[in-house]
């Protein structure tokens, strides 16, 4: 199938769903997902009324799946599909099951992403706490403890940032070699993309940036669509230690920031010993 996008319609339908012509395929974007049904996964397209409904190529005896966009303009619909179906080849059915060429990409954040998001949310939230206090010992007039503050805090937040990430991730990835499931994604033809078949036996795309014919992926059974590439044993290994290592850094440095704010708003000896030198 060889489409020119500018020569058939884009379908705007209900709860912000979007068909449109893309070069050899057709693509349908969802709020939360994209489907892009490759060339030879459509048997036919269908208008009734104001609903478009895109019927995919089943093998014999098999029911064939269908998505189906609804509150589309009636007009478009018609245009869009007897364009469609002009440009489908004469194929008989039964040969392909098209879903096989249909690949779902998720548009929701991942667990990487939501993750961290939140990691530095509460970096910033850190560094905001860390200044306020540094201006209040500014104010105390305890000049070491500034300083202190300041360069032990700068640490800190590189330690723990570093430290958080590298444990977490680990975690995750130790729990989903225990619960999830891992298969081998192969690569699609945009680069950076792959392509993998979940337990329901559907295709899912996701971009990433190794450049190889397949990488590893793992994903959680409730929510299929997000995948997390592990990470090689060796490199798991080293950045685990690091990381825990870095994290265990942090911790004390927090731990010798309450001490410095303590000394700061206390006027103790440790300030005024600092200060008489």
């Amino acid at each position: 199938m060889s489409i020119t996008p500018p020569s058939l319609p884009v379908l705007h339908g209900r709860g912000g769903a979007v068909l449109t012509a893309d070069r050899e395929a057709l693509v349908l974007d969802r709020p939360r997902e994209q489907v892009t049904f490759g060339p030879g996964a459509v048997a036919r397209v269908r208008a009734e009324g104001r609903t478009v409904t895109i019927e995919l190529r089943a093998r014999h005896g098999a029911a064939p799946t269908v998505y189906q966009v609804e509150d589309v303009s009636e007009a478009a619909a018609a245009v869009f599909t007897d364009g469609v179906n002009a440009l489908l080849p004469d194929r008989e059915d039964g040969e392909v099951d098209g879903t096989a060429l249909t690949v779902v990409r998720s548009l929701t954040p991942t667990w990487h992403q939501r993750f961290v998001r939140r990691l530095m949310w509460g970096l910033f939230g850190f560094l905001v706490t860390l200044v306020a206090f540094t201006v209040a010992a500014g104010l105390a007039g305890t000049v070491v403890s500034v300083i202190a503050m300041v360069l032990i805090g700068g640490i800190t937040c590189v330690c723990l940032g570093i430290g958080v990430y590298t444990v977490r991730r680990w975690l995750r990835e130790r729990w989903l070699r225990r619960h999830g499931i891992t298969v081998t994604a192969t690569e699609a033809a945009t680069p950076g993309a792959y392509v993998y078949m979940d337990g329901t036996g559907t295709y899912r795309g996701f971009m990433h940036g190794e450049d190889g014919p397949y990488v590893t992926v793992s994903y959680d059974p409730r929510d299929p669509a997000d995948v997390l590439v592990p990470q090689a044993p060796h490199l798991r290994l080293l950045n685990t230690v690091i990381g825990s290592f870095l994290l265990l850094c942090s911790l004390c440095g927090v731990a010798l920031l309450v001490l410095l704010v303590v000394d700061a708003f206390t006027g103790g000896e440790f300030s005024r010993g600092a200060d008489g030198v």
